[in-house]
């Protein structure tokens, strides 16, 4: 049975580390950002060798539980305005904030977290020309429900700027 990526599956997710530093110095943190993140730490290996003995059922419930949340999500966000792109298999959404009248995804993602307590990543982050994603945002569904809950509450009272 295939179950996809074991980090996803058994909530052993990616680390990330950010942080601002002057160009001379982002090759080198780039380097040791590689070396600490390509491979696994043994206590995380038999993690995820543990968790491939879990029962078929446990993938089940987590599969229904992510698709609950995105389902919920996603359509949370298309009612307030937003048009989405229906992920196929990561936990996060793609949206893109044109039609909310927004053509700049960094001041948007700095606005509906300083009005609004919502945060997104902005979309520009995710390409080689960052004009590209000027217009998109990523929200991220794998929270717990009262997060998405409360996320819902305040994305519907988004107001304009």
């Amino acid at each position: 049975m295939a179950r996809g990526r074991t980090s996803t599956c058994v909530s052993l997710t990616v680390h990330n580390i950010w942080l601002i530093a002057p160009p001379e110095a982002t090759n080198a943190i780039r380097k040791v950002h590689d070396f600490l993140t390509v491979g696994a730490a043994a206590p995380l290996q038999e993690g995820a060798a543990l968790a491939l003995t879990f029962p078929d059922e446990y993938y089940a419930r987590l599969t229904n539980l992510y698709r609950e949340k995105r389902d919920f999500l996603a359509n949370v966000l298309r009612e307030t305005g937003f048009r989405v792109y229906d992920p196929h298999g990561a936990y996060y959404i793609m949206t893109d904030i044109a039609g909310l009248d927004w053509d700049n995804d960094i001041a948007f993602t700095h606005w509906l977290i300083e009005e609004h307590g919502v945060a997104v990543v902005p979309g520009s982050s995710f390409y080689r020309d960052p004009t590209l994603g000027r217009t998109k945002v990523r929200f991220c569904y794998c929270k717990k429900p009262e997060t998405l809950e409360t996320a819902a509450r305040l994305l519907r009272g988004l107001r304009g700027r």
